[in-house]
C-alpha cells in the first residue's frame, strides 16, 4: 500500500477539486493539483500546479510521481456528462494504476435509482434507473477492475465551497436576495445534502486511514438530511444573519415549475437532463454514514446554520451572476 503523504487532485479547479486540495494541504499533505488552465486561488506552498489536459494521462503520471492518492474530481458539464464521464474516469483509473496509487471518487445516489429506500445503507442494492446512474455504476466497476485500491465516497447533493453550479446556488437560493426560495420537490420529504468542505475533510481522513479499508471500498457520507421546509427555514435564518436580506424580511417558498420544464426539455438540453433526474426530489432519502464513523471516528460535520451562512456569504451580489 502506498504510504507517502502526496496526493494528486485531478480537476483541481472544479467545485470539489478546489475544496479537496485545500483540505489535503491544510492536513499537511503535499498536493499536486492538475487542471488545464491556471489554478484558481494559488499561493499555497504545499500545492504544486500541473497544467495539463485530462486527456494526457501519461504526462500527468510523469508529473505526479510519488503520489499515493489520486482524487478524481474531474466533472464534465451536466449536458455533456453522459458523453464524457467514462473517458475522464478512464484517465483517472490509468493515472492511479500507473502511479500505484489509491483512487478516490466522490460518488452520489444515482446508483440506487427510483427504488432507493428512505434510508440508504452499506447494503442497499444498486438498481440504477437512469442513464446517469448506469454510467456511475460502470465508473465504479472500472475503478475496482483497473486499480489496485479504490475508495468511493458516496454523498448527497453538494452545497457550499467556492464557485457555482449546485442546486443550492443555481435554483433553490438563487433569488434569496429578493426573498424567494425555489424548491424542486415536496417540502415534507427528506433529501440528502453534502457540505463540500466537510466532504473534502472526510476524504482526507479516509486517505489517512485507508489501511482499515478493504482494497476496494464504498463509504457512505451522511452529510445533512433536510426536508424542503427545514432547508427553507435554514436559508431564511442564514440570509438574515449574513445580511443577504433584512433581519425582519420574510421569504416566500415557491415550487419549481416542473410542468414548464417538462415542455421546455424538448428544446433545452440542460432542462432535459434535469427532468430525467427529477425523481431525486420526489423520493425521500437519507444516507446512513455509520460505517464511515466506525472507520474515521468523528466525521466532519459543520453545524448546519454555519454551513448555510458560509454558503450564502459568497453568493454573488445582484448583477454579478
Amino acid at each position: 500500500m502506498p504510504t507517502s503523504k502526496t496526493v494528486l487532485i485531478l480537476g483541481a479547479n472544479g467545485r470539489f477539486g478546489r475544496v479537496a486540495w485545500r483540505a489535503f494541504a491544510h492536513a499537511g499533505w503535499s498536493v499536486i493539483a492538475q487542471s488545464r488552465g491556471p489554478l484558481r486561488d494559488p499561493g499555497d506552498a504545499r500545492v504544486r500546479h500541473v497544467a495539463l489536459d485530462a486527456k494526457q494521462p501519461a504526462a500527468i503520471v510523469d508529473a505526479a510521481r510519488g503520489a499515493a492518492i489520486v482524487v478524481n474530481a474531474l466533472n464534465p458539464i451536466y449536458t455533456r456528462w453522459e458523453q464524457e464521464a467514462l473517458a475522464l474516469n478512464e484517465t483517472a483509473v490509468t493515472v492511479a494504476r500507473d502511479l500505484g496509487a489509491t483512487l478516490m471518487l466522490p460518488g452520489n445516489v444515482y446508483n440506487y435509482g427510483r427504488e432507493m429506500p428512505p434510508v440508504i445503507t452499506d447494503t442497499t442494492p444498486e438498481r440504477p434507473s437512469t442513464r446517469k446512474g448506469e454510467i456511475r455504476c460502470r465508473m465504479e466497476a472500472r475503478m475496482r477492475a483497473g486499480c489496485a485500491r479504490s475508495i468511493v465516497v458516496r454523498a448527497g447533493d453538494f452545497f457550499g465551497g467556492p464557485g457555482s453550479g449546485s442546486w443550492m446556488d443555481q435554483v433553490i437560493a438563487k433569488d434569496i436576495r429578493r426573498g424567494r426560495i425555489t424548491y424542486p420537490g415536496p417540502l415534507d420529504r427528506d433529501h440528502a445534502w453534502a457540505y463540500l468542505p466537510d466532504l473534502a475533510r472526510a476524504f482526507v481522513l479516509l486517505a489517512q486511514g485507508q489501511e482499515r479499508l478493504p482494497g476496494h471500498a464504498t463509504v457512505l457520507f451522511s452529510g445533512n438530511t433536510l426536508t424542503g421546509a427545514q432547508l427553507a427555514a435554514a436559508i431564511t435564518e442564514a440570509a438574515r444573519a449574513v445580511g443577504v436580506i433584512d433581519s425582519s424580511a420574510p421569504t416566500r417558498v415557491r415550487a419549481l415549475p416542473w410542468g414548464a420544464i417538462g415542455v421546455a426539455r424538448f428544446v433545452n438540453p440542460m432542462l432535459r437532463e434535469i427532468w430525467r433526474m427529477r425523481y431525486l426530489w420526489q423520493i425521500p432519502h437519507r444516507i446512513d454514514g455509520a460505517g464511515m464513523e466506525r472507520i474515521v471516528g468523528i466525521v466532519p460535520s459543520t453545524p448546519l446554520a454555519e454551513a448555510i451562512r458560509a454558503t450564502l456569504a459568497i453568493f454573488p451580489a445582484p448583477g454579478e451572476h
